[in-house]
């Protein structure tokens, strides 16, 4: 079984033949692994610029590694991080079985060319569980006031009361509402399971029967209404779309109990600033937190600042040291999951 892995200078070559070997295809096989580098030996500000190159291109704008051609004429697999897989590549790759890249965009992909040739192609969010775990980390932290009493005290202050006294409870005791179970949203819902908090979720795109033979024990809604009116804490895990653009608004925050919070680790413009303004505002909510800001960074006089039920972070809910070094193993959950139900939440067509 022949298989083709790309290193580059976030992802090491290494990493991913690790993870290779994992996979259950690569169980009882022998493997005849090649390996290519693209640009591997660049500093990550070197490499930003190959980034940069095919994200405004596509993988044609790119050089792609010398020879490989070569050996995907002979391929059953394909894995990389960053480097292009273009439309020459996928033409020579005639027995590819499939392709893997461990990071969620796809600009490095000739998509066009992976669904005329109808190879089945999985990718990763490869800070999925950074995010998952910092979005439990805010509802701590907006809950409980761990980071509103830090800053009374590096301010020399000693506070012992905080906005939402009259709702202040343990996390089990509340019901998180989660709109959009995709790969980050069930990874949330996975660790909200583990520390048995009620989950509700709201998602219509979502294979509900999936999400129950993968062990996750929800409560599914119909209408994104019931979400905001039932659940104590409403956590987003949405794209921002046409659709979604400032979906969040006064239509559903008004529905929302005095004593609910909002989480945001996904998208700003998923929300309408001014009318989260409002209701933090009047005290309408208990409070919100939020990792992402419509102006990254934040104002000084943004009003945002002034209040005194909301907790806020610069967009660092998916930045660790080992997130996308270690993508290539949440590639291989993935890949084994596909191999193993035949399908995956993680595969673009």
């Amino acid at each position: 079984m022949k298989v083709v892995v790309i290193g580059d200078a976030l992802v090491k070559s290494e990493t991913l033949i690790e993870a290779v070997k994992e996979m259950s295809f690569a169980k009882d096989q022998v493997l005849d692994i090649a390996v290519y580098e693209w640009y591997s030996t660049l500093s990550k500000d070197e490499f930003q610029e190959h980034i940069l190159a095919i994200e405004r291109g596509g993988p044609e704008a790119v050089e792609i590694p010398a020879g490989i051609l070569v050996d995907l004429a002979e391929a059953d697999y394909l894995f990389c991080h960053y480097a292009p897989i273009s439309k020459a590549m996928l033409e020579a790759g005639k027995n590819l079985k499939l392709i893997g890249t461990c990071r969620g965009g796809t600009e490095n992909v000739h998509l066009e060319t992976v669904r005329k040739l109808n190879i089945p192609f999985l990718h990763v969010i490869r800070n999925a569980e950074p995010v998952a775990d910092f979005t439990v980390g805010l509802m701590y932290a907006e809950t409980r006031n761990i980071a509103r009493a830090h800053a009374a005290i590096k301010a020399g202050k000693w506070e012992k009361s905080f906005a939402n006294d009259p709702y202040k409870t343990i996390l089990p005791n509340l019901t998180v509402g989660i709109a959009g179970a995709g790969y980050i949203g069930k990874q949330v819902i996975e660790r909200l399971n583990g520390l048995k908090v009620p989950v509700m979720v709201y998602d219509p795109f979502v294979n509900q029967q999936r999400i129950e033979e993968e062990g996750l024990k929800v409560t599914f809604v119909s209408e994104l209404e019931e979400l905001f009116s039932q659940a104590d804490i409403i956590s987003l895990h949405m794209r921002v779309t046409e659709e979604t653009k400032h979906m969040v608004n006064h239509r559903y925050l008004k529905l929302m109990k005095p004593s609910s919070y909002l989480i945001n680790t996904a998208r700003a413009d998923l929300v309408c600033k001014e009318d989260l303004l409002d209701v933090l505002a009047a005290k309408k909510i208990a409070g919100a937190a939020l990792d992402v800001s419509w102006t990254e960074p934040i104002d000084a006089e943004d009003p945002l600042l002034k209040l005194d039920n909301v907790t806020l972070t610069p967009h660092i809910a998916g930045d660790t040291v080992d997130a996308i070094p270690r993508s290539p193993f949440l590639l291989r959950k993935v890949v084994n999951e596909y191999l193993d139900k035949g399908y995956s939440d993680m595969e673009v067509r």
